[in-house]
């Protein structure tokens, strides 16, 4: 899809595999938006399953985010556990915790200087021994994560368009 969208992309569209996300300004623009989507779509013989489209709406969830005019935030639905882990022991559990937080580390300022203590015991040949800058980096992990706290923007997007796409050359999916 980012070969069919790549006149658009990154100037007023985001794409993600059949995922198309459209951001405007205004009704004005978004409605221009649309409707060079739509045409572009046409051309290339693509097809938009009505029943998967949204649009004319100030805020969407995509791909573990939270979109809207104000900028991109960390989905509160994907880490509201986070403040009920506990500790991690192995490198097992705290590849799993990094993972995670890494997914989000362009939230989190200085993110691997925070998980730098963590980072280390998952290491071979370095003594798996979880001490107090381990947990001191565990903590602030979690509060970073769960505080929401957001400093990407879309240059003033005020409407969103979701789209997801399928190719169908004409047939309508169930």
């Amino acid at each position: 899809m980012n070969w069919v969208c790549k006149p658009y992309l990154d100037k007023f569209v985001i794409v993600f595999i059949d995922d198309i996300l459209r951001y405007s300004k205004d009704e004005k623009e978004h409605e221009e938006h649309l409707m060079a989507i739509l045409e572009l779509l046409k051309e290339k013989e693509l097809y938009a399953k009505f029943s998967k489209r949204e649009i004319w709406i100030p805020k969407v969830q995509f791909l573990g985010h939270v979109i809207d005019s104000q900028g991109i935030h960390v989905d509160p639905a994907k880490i509201k556990s986070v403040k009920d882990w506990a500790s991690p022991k192995s490198p097992t559990k705290i590849r799993q915790i990094l993972g995670l937080a890494g997914y989000y580390r362009r939230f989190i300022e200085v993110f691997s200087k925070i998980s730098k203590p963590m980072t280390k015991l998952t290491q071979k040949k370095v003594k798996n021994e979880w001490g107090d800058k381990q947990e001191a980096a565990f903590q602030l992990l979690k509060q970073k994560l769960c505080v929401h706290q957001f400093w990407l923007y879309l240059k003033e997007a005020k409407i969103l368009s979701y789209i997801s796409m399928l190719r169908t050359k004409g047939w309508e999916l169930c």
